[in-house]
């Protein structure tokens, strides 16, 4: 397939395993799997997932690292072990790309520390760090800043940055803005959609109001290289919905990407 791969990411099946993820993937005609690490022993054993991308011909493009909130137990509490692991795990399974979530604002050590040991790690290893946008959080007219170094990676010093299309909307920015203030910096794409609300919504790209469709326009014009992955909420979705919402994903990277319809 010419230009970006489409990865499916596992969490847009959630909460369906990643075994389920890898055999919808090969279904729907996607490039590759995205693996979010979670409680799915699944996600976290190299062999296992070797076998699975082996059993469905589909390679494993990124890693998430277990950064999110509800991950905080997930590997140790240790915020620095879950990234080398993770980066481990990427090397061993031949993923190009390491997602990685800002800190919180709590996690004072490890913030301090964050954009230096993010810059240290990147030097010894080839698979990329990339630092995601993420968002501030918002509740009625009250706004906090719940990441550090900040949430948004405009003004870091990070060498790679995944771009997130629904967290964008969230923080109340535009996708190809961001793109443009980023440049080369992007070396790991998330897409789906959002409206702006201050929930992170996940939406099918095309159903929200971030122009995903110029995105993926001036990502080929731009002869970016690395990723794009369906990062899509389906959790409250019936399996037959599930599927066609992916489905539908799928159709609508292929065709702004210019690559033939599956």
């Amino acid at each position: 397939m010419a230009g970006p791969p489409v990865l499916l990411s596992t969490s847009s099946v959630y909460p369906e395993n990643c075994a389920y993820a890898f055999d919808l993937a090969e279904r729907l005609g996607y490039d590759g799997v995205e693996i979010m690490v979670w409680t799915d022993p699944l996600t976290q054993e190299a062999g296992a997932l070797q076998a699975l991308s082996s059993l469905h011909n589909l390679p494993i493009g990124a890693i998430h690292a277990p950064t999110l909130l509800l991950a905080q137990r997930l590997w140790g509490w240790e915020p620095w072990a879950k990234i080398d692991r993770s980066v481990r795990l990427a090397e061993e399974v031949g993923a190009g790309v390491v997602v990685i979530h800002p800190p919180f604002r709590w996690q004072r050590d490890y913030a301090e520390g964050f954009v230096e040991g993010i810059a240290e790690r990147q030097a010894n290893t080839e698979v990329l760090l990339a630092v995601e946008n993420m968002f501030p959080w918002r509740a009625g007219g009250s706004e906090m800043q719940a990441y550090r170094p900040h949430w948004d990676p405009v003004e870091q010093t990070y060498e790679h940055v995944t771009l997130d299309v629904s967290h964008a909307s969230t923080g109340s920015m535009d996708c190809v803005d961001l793109l443009h203030r980023l440049g080369d910096r992007v070396g790991h794409v998330h897409l789906g959609d959002g409206t702006g609300s201050f929930k992170d919504e996940h939406l099918v790209p095309g159903r929200g109001t971030q122009p995903a469709d110029t995105l993926l326009h001036e990502l080929v014009e731009r002869g970016y290289t690395g990723a794009v992955s369906l990062e899509v909420g389906t959790r409250k979705r019936s399996m037959e919905e599930r599927e066609a919402d992916l489905a539908e994903s799928l159709e609508f990277a292929r065709k702004h990407l210019g690559q033939p319809l599956p």
